[in-house]
């Protein structure tokens, strides 16, 4: 999963220009209202998961940001978990064609560095393991979903809530009118 030069080159400057800044705030915002059962039909959309032993949450695609856009998006979440200790342990993508829908999987995992606690001696697992999934159908996003589920082997510090970890991904100030410009830059093309 490997982006082309061009890809990367656009990407690079698609951050550089903080064109993540017009979805940060409004998702983590949409996050909180659907948890508080305030969410309604308009804004952006977030659905909450619960599985057994793992949390997450599901990013709808909205058409606003554009396919390019929510491709960046999905890679900068990435980005930015590698800033909070963590590192990308594996990245695929997996196609199935269901009839006439041909539906492709971007998954990244990320594992928490191996790093102690001076007082325990455990490792740190921060948020636990965490995943970053990108799914389209027929070329058109879908949602992004992130989901963490912790380590329960002895050896390692409890995991941090996942309210947490979508505080330290999401929760950003909001676009200026001079970001918010750039979203049809990046409207359409990866």
């Amino acid at each position: 999963m490997k982006l082309s030069p061009a890809q990367a080159q656009r990407h690079a400057r698609w951050v550089e220009q903080q064109v993540y800044l017009n979805w940060l705030g409004p998702y983590f915002k949409a996050y909180h209202l659907r948890k508080g059962g305030a969410a309604g039909s308009r804004g952006f959309q977030v659905q909450l998961m619960q599985e057994s032993g793992r949390q997450g949450a599901m990013l709808l695609f909205d058409q606003s940001i554009g396919p390019g856009n929510f491709r960046h998006f999905y890679e900068h979440l990435g980005e930015r978990l590698l800033t909070m200790g963590y590192h990308r342990a594996c990245a695929d993508q997996c196609t199935r064609q269901h009839g006439s829908h041909r539906e492709l999987t971007l998954k990244q995992l990320f594992k928490p560095d191996p790093t102690d606690c001076p007082k325990t001696g455990h490792c740190n697992q921060r948020f636990g393991l965490v995943t970053v999934d990108l799914v389209a159908i027929n070329e058109q996003p879908v949602f992004i979903r992130v989901s963490s589920n912790a380590v329960l082997q002895e050896g390692f510090t409890p995991a941090r809530s996942f309210d947490d970890l979508l505080k330290a991904l999401l929760d950003a100030p909001p676009a200026d009118d001079a970001i918010e410009a750039r979203i049809q830059e990046y409207h359409d093309v990866f």
